[in-house]
């Protein structure tokens, strides 16, 4: 499989590799910890971050799962929330006894979408990376079809771009959502933070790290290879986090939409895992000399 599965074996083999050139003679001047992690999708807090929070970790650089035709040295950010709006059940045949929270849902989704336009206009710097988004991917409310609605839950997806590290994007949701409630009388909102990732940007040092792979990769693809950005989110922010210069490089095609991730035909070639396991290999060994 070409997320995470192929970087598992990719640098399982590239450290035996070094391991075996080792024995062979080989001066092999530091350590490499291979890190197997699996709460990706959630967070990452009883993963890396646990790792890193209880000083288990201190490394010098880190590689993340990652494809073979680019290296990925900064990634968008993700916060999701869930907002709440309250209102009062009532009879549909007497509405005015009611306050109907699906209206006042509209009213506040309308601002959100507002939102989403003004976010459209913050544009990255980075390669890869375009805008900053918005989506609202998940709405549920009611009782029946005969009672003014009580209550409307809704999810808010929110990309940040590498330059809004550090910037409050709850906090500018909260404030879209409390001034488009005022707006409803007898409507109560909460805004509830589901997940927060921050992105990742490129430290100091880190080019180093990128002139190793970069070099090598380029050398066995026989073709050039970008430095760029994505505009998914990953764990390895963890890591920058810390001050620990971390780029995202492995196994896999040119695109996650070529290898079809999280489909159900995800696929790999594996040329490619043989070439990027010898990639890593080569480079951790020009960065242990």
């Amino acid at each position: 499989m070409a997320v995470s599965k192929s970087d598992f074996a990719t640098y399982t083999y590239a450290v035996l590799a070094l391991m075996e050139a080792e024995k062979q003679g080989a001066k092999i001047n530091g350590a490499v910890e291979l890190q197997f992690t699996y709460d990706e999708e959630t967070g990452g807090d009883i993963g890396p971050k646990f790792l890193l929070d209880n000083n288990l970790s201190k490394a010098d650089y880190a590689i993340s799962a990652g494809f073979s035709y680019g290296i990925t040295s900064s990634h968008n950010g993700c916060l999701h929330v869930e907002v709440t709006v309250k209102g009062k059940q009532g009879h549909a045949a007497m509405p005015h006894t009611g306050v109907d929270a699906i209206e006042a849902a509209t009213h506040i989704l309308q601002a959100i979408y507002g939102l989403r336009a003004e976010l459209a206009t913050r544009k990255s710097k980075v390669p890869g990376i375009d805008t900053a988004t918005l989506n609202v991917g998940l709405i549920k409310g009611g009782i029946n079809t005969n009672v003014v609605p009580d209550l409307v839950t809704f999810r808010v997806d929110r990309r940040m771009i590498p330059e809004e590290i550090g910037f409050d994007a709850e906090g500018e949701i909260r404030a879209v959502v409390e001034k488009a409630a005022k707006d409803r009388p007898g409507i109560e909102v909460k805004v509830e933070r589901i997940i927060l990732a921050e992105p990742l940007s490129e430290l100091p040092g880190v080019e180093k790290l990128i002139g190793a792979l970069k070099s090598r990769a380029e050398s066995v693809f026989g073709v050039e290879i970008p430095v760029q950005g994505v505009p998914l989110y990953t764990d390895a922010r963890h890591y920058t986090k810390r001050g620990i210069p971390t780029v995202l490089y492995g196994a896999g095609p040119r695109t996650l939409m070529e290898a079809r991730g999280h489909n159900s035909d995800e696929n790999l070639r594996l040329n490619d895992l043989n070439r990027a396991t010898k990639v890593v290999a080569l480079a951790l060994s020009d960065l242990m000399k």
